[in-house]
């Protein structure tokens, strides 16, 4: 059984940061794309940012340089860096990755709650 630990999130303040982590762990050949996603209150989940085990990386247009995506491979972790938080990031961070066990499976999180004040 393979699953996605998601941690880091939190209340701060506008303007400040967070750095979210997600493990993945139990039987696991390779792990291809990592990514995070988010759902606010009311809306549809959205994708935030992606990377690919050789570190190609997609953003969401609107967080492009205030958010940063990253993986560490021999920890089967990827991180997302948020800084300059505004009460508009609040939401469920939702972690994504497609594994090879070695059979293909999409797994998720079950997501970690980021609480951005004003």
């Amino acid at each position: 059984q393979v699953q996605l630990v998601e941690s880091g999130g939190g209340l701060v303040q506008a303007g400040g940061s967070l750095r979210l982590s997600c493990a993945a762990s139990g039987s696991i050949f390779s792990i291809n794309v990592m990514g995070w996603y988010r759902q606010a209150p009311g809306k549809q989940r959205e994708l935030v940012a992606a990377i690919t085990r050789g570190d190609s990386t997609r953003y969401t247009d609107s967080l492009k340089g205030r958010f940063t995506i990253s993986r560490d491979n021999a920890k089967n972790t990827v991180y997302l860096q948020m800084n300059s938080l505004n009460p508009e990031d609040t939401a469920v961070y939702y972690c994504n990755a497609e594994i090879y066990t070695p059979t293909y499976l999409e797994v998720w999180g079950q997501g970690t709650l980021v609480t951005v004040s004003s």
